[in-house]
């Protein structure tokens, strides 16, 4: 029997959104794999991850609360993450950006092992999927992902009630710390990173306690983002600010969003080009016809002129049908590809017209028609 998402959670059914992100970061940080040793604990911080998943949005959590199930459960693959945003994991594994990795710094942040704290966020870089069809006419994606966002208690200062920031008196406002060894050589110095306020010169008096002073806490995160028409595979788009929170209210870094594009099951795109094969019959390739195709545009149609006598693997180039050129009105063309279809089978009277057609041409057709065939034509 599945578990109740509510209690997973630790809240009640009418707990309020706030309430539901608050409960989710302090049992995760109770329950991750890098501070809890439990064996189960893995599974117990997905399944928390999970059913944060569906109660952080509105409408998933509206479709549990009536029929009781998770949303998009039977199609969404590993860690149950639905269609309607980008899953980063899904796309390039655990190391972009997943939950685990934004758990690691946090807690490495704090944890006093005498390393200096980057106190600027850092910029985090996801990929985004997108279809040719969305980059040809441009499109705004939402994507969800984790990372370390300002506390919303302290506003990302860092500060408890009635708490101040004040010099360290560990290394005085240094950063660093001096040490002296004794040796047979001589007295040896060496300067070493702060182990109290690693770092930064100053610590907290009475810090926030839903942060721990950091001034950020593990979230996620849901940004709009607007892609161009005409971006190419790789391209990337720099969303300012929604990377890493910095500490206690330091600067925060950027978003960088690759976009991936995934092939066309008719178009194949050279830059701003396209390219797409055209059958044609071989009436309509020997006399010359009008062939109209879809476009990479919605509900858009393009006239392909085949000339008279077209053959098998030319290119008739379409002007103006391409994709569009990165930030400008101007488009690239189309290349249509041009496959002659040769009926498989004759009627008696399509067979005698071509003989006929042979005949003026004056091309010897050799008969190779079996005995069988023969027999059933002069019936």
């Amino acid at each position: 029997m599945a578990k109740d998402l509510y209690e997973i959670l630790g809240v009640s059914r009418d707990a309020s959104e706030s309430d539901i992100k608050k409960a989710f970061r302090h049992k995760a940080r109770e329950l991750h794999p890098d501070v809890n040793k439990a064996p189960d604990a893995e599974d117990q911080f997905k399944e928390l991850n999970e059913a944060y998943d569906v109660l952080s949005d509105a409408q998933k959590r509206a479709q549990y609360d009536r029929f009781g199930t998770i949303p998009g459960a039977a199609s969404a693959g590993a860690g149950g993450y639905g269609g309607g945003y980008v899953d980063l994991e899904d796309l390039f594994g655990a190391g972009f950006g997943g939950m685990g990795d934004i758990f690691s710094t946090f807690f490495g942040g704090a944890a006093g092992d005498g390393r200096q704290v980057r106190k600027n966020g850092r910029d985090m870089g996801v990929g985004l999927r997108l279809t040719l069809d969305e980059v040809a006419a441009g499109v705004k994606k939402e994507i969800v992902y984790d990372r370390l966002a300002p506390c919303p208690d302290c506003d990302g200062t860092g500060l408890g009630p009635d708490g101040e920031e004040v010099t360290c008196p560990e290394c005085n406002g240094q950063g660093r710390v001096v040490t002296v060894q004794h040796t047979f050589l001589g007295d040896m110095q060496s300067a070493t990173t702060c182990p109290r306020c690693h770092g930064m010169g100053t610590t907290i008096e009475n810090p926030c306690p839903e942060c721990e002073g950091q001034g950020r806490v593990p979230d996620r995160q849901r940004v709009t983002v607007e892609v161009p028409a005409g971006i190419r595979d790789g391209q990337q788009l720099r969303v300012s600010e929604f990377g890493e929170a910095g500490i206690q209210g330091a600067p925060a870094g950027d978003l960088i969003v690759t976009c991936r594009i995934q092939p066309h099951e008719f178009f194949e795109r050279d830059g701003d080009d396209l390219h797409a094969r055209v059958s044609v019959p071989m009436v309509q390739a020997a006399l010359g016809a009008e062939v109209e195709i879809d476009g990479i545009m919605a509900d858009e149609k393009v006239e392909v002129r085949i000339p008279e006598g077209c053959q098998a693997g030319q290119v008739i180039r379409v002007k103006g049908h391409g994709m569009p050129r990165l930030r400008s009105d101007a488009r690239g063309d189309l290349f249509a590809h041009v496959d002659v279809v040769i009926p498989k089978k004759l009627s008696k009277r399509e067979r005698e017209l071509l003989e006929e057609l042979a005949a003026e041409m004056g091309e010897d057709v050799a008969d190779n028609r079996s005995f069988l065939q023969k027999l059933r034509d002069a019936i």
